[in-house]
């Protein structure tokens, strides 16, 4: 397997204890570039548990989706950069200021300390998201149009790129540029089932229209064998990026 493919597969670590997410890095870290900490696992866990993942080699993406005043999740921001995290998000809908504010600060706390500045991703909207999801909360543009706004502002506002479904990455794609990441969940292999996500591509579909990285979670940790799990999705981001 190259490089490439592997640091475009992220493993969600979707579980509640320490010891079950170590389980995981220690399984999947020969196949898998980066695991995902969400609020669950954090929550509980805490900085020890994105201690642990570098310890064995890995890269975290800091899953917790900022949404907050600018100063606050500003603050968060480095804070997460003091953890060496590769990746953190915060949510789009939290606006330009909020963005603009955390690009700065982290800059200016990774240029004093030389450290590496992480990956800075807007989450656009929720793959479990329908549009009768957004009227409930009194928004009425389509998802994709929605996606597309928020992607943009999330460009202007300095970010890397965007957390997005598989299903938008094209029109996130012509509309933000060639050098923007997007890193998609809903992301589902033929061999695996839909579970709740409602917008899903395979993860050959999802690198040929845009995406940079993919989420991946229960497709690899359901299955009989995980790591194999791994290797074949690694096998089909490999055969879309030589295409």
């Amino acid at each position: 397997m190259t490089h490439e493919a592997k640091d475009r597969l992220i493993f969600a670590l979707d579980v509640d204890e320490f010891a079950a997410a170590e389980e995981w890095v220690k399984t999947l870290h020969t196949n898998v570039g980066l695991f995902k900490i969400g609020k669950q696992l954090f929550t509980r866990c805490g900085p020890e548990v994105v201690k642990m993942v570098q310890k064995h080699g890995g890269q975290v993406f800091l899953d917790l989706k900022y949404h907050d005043i600018p100063n606050t999740v500003a603050k968060a921001g480095v804070e997460a950069c003091r953890l060496g995290v590769k990746i953190f998000n915060v949510h789009a809908l939290g606006g330009e200021e909020m963005m603009r504010r955390t690009v700065a600060e982290v800059d200016a706390y990774c240029a004093k300390s030389g450290s590496e500045r992480p990956l800075l991703l807007a989450v656009t909207i929720l793959t479990s998201s329908t549009a009768e999801t957004l009227r409930g909360v009194g928004i009425d543009r389509p998802v994709d149009e929605m996606v597309v706004r928020l992607a943009q502002l999330a460009k202007t506002a300095g970010f890397d790129g965007v957390v997005a479904s598989p299903k938008e990455a094209a029109l996130i794609r012509a509309a933000c540029g060639s050098d923007f990441a997007i890193v998609t969940p809903g992301v589902r292999p033929s061999f695996a089932a839909l579970d709740d996500q409602k917008r899903v591509s395979t993860p050959a579909e999802a690198i040929a229209a845009g995406a940079t990285s993919l989420v991946i979670g229960r497709p690899i940790s359901a299955a009989r064998n995980p790591l194999e799990a791994a290797g074949k999705i690694l096998l089909e981001i490999e055969a879309a990026l030589a295409t």
